[in-house]
């Protein structure tokens, strides 16, 4: 109390009252009801989905491997496109033993990856991370084994030269993930990486790439059987993916070429 009367009247008690419960209603909304609506509420949980909300970890202190064993051993640095390259010629002699799956001009008709035009860093990335097994494929991984680095880099180098397959001149509906990401689920465009707005080091060209292979990887990256990837970038947006906007993703990509066909002219 002051020369003025009681601090606590019966209006400001009211007012603090009434404070207290937008503080309440705030903080449910903010970390209880907006979190649950998150894609992976029903993966993670509820506390977990929370502490991300509130930018604090589940636990401070969690044991744990120092090493993940799936995480690739190639370093995605900026001159890693200089150093991808090797010798074309004696590349075209190595892909003899490829061509049944990726086609005798890097062009496959089965639901493996197209290689004609592929950046050379990424073939050699990837095919290190088979044969150093970071990436899982029976055949594949037994194929890289038998291959030198030097080899690798020819192989790249070979498949890099070859002219990508001709765009769909049909105009296809670009999907909002790949023109414009979602900003508010810190997913980047993919064509901020995969070409199109730009291209970064070790990310593939995918245009013309089969759409059960492009699903395939993304539901890998989603559940963290593919782990290959720098900085896990594909797999946190892959988890946040709906499966509606894999398959428009991938049916995007995979329109982006003209129907395989064996006589087709520079097949």
């Amino acid at each position: 109390m002051n020369d003025q009367g009681p601090l606590l009247t019966r209006g400001v008690r009211w007012s603090l009252a009434g404070l207290g419960l937008v503080l309440l209603a705030a903080l449910v909304l903010g970390f209880v009801v907006l979190p649950s609506v998150k894609p992976d509420f029903r993966e993670a949980g509820w506390w977990q989905a929370i502490c991300r909300a509130a930018g604090v970890p589940t636990r401070w202190y969690e044991a744990g491997a120092m090493d993940d064993p799936g995480a690739s051993r190639v370093p995605v640095v900026p001159d890693f496109t200089r150093v991808a390259g090797g010798d074309v010629g004696r590349g075209g002699t190595l892909a003899l033993q490829c061509t049944m799956c990726h086609g005798a001009r890097g062009v496959s008709a089965s639901d493996v990856p197209n290689l004609a035009g592929q950046y050379a860093e990424v073939v050699f990335k990837q095919m290190l991370d088979y044969r150093n097994g970071q990436r899982r494929h029976a055949l594949m991984q037994a194929l890289a084994t038998s291959l030198s680095e030097q080899d690798i880099r020819d192989l790249a180098a070979f498949y890099a030269q070859l002219p990508r397959p001709s765009p769909n001149p049909q105009q296809a509906r670009v999907p909002a993930l790949v023109d414009v990401g979602s900003p508010l689920r810190g997913i980047a465009p993919c064509a901020s990486c995969h070409g199109g707005i730009d291209q970064k080091p070790g990310s593939p060209w995918l245009e013309g790439m089969p759409r059960a292979y492009l699903e395939a990887q993304m539901e890998a990256f989603a559940i963290g059987e593919r782990r290959n990837d720098a900085h896990g970038v594909m797999r946190n947006v892959a988890r946040q993916m709906t499966a509606a906007e894999v398959v428009d993703t991938a049916s995007y990509y995979a329109s982006r070429r003209v129907p395989f066909s064996p006589t087709a002219p520079g097949r």
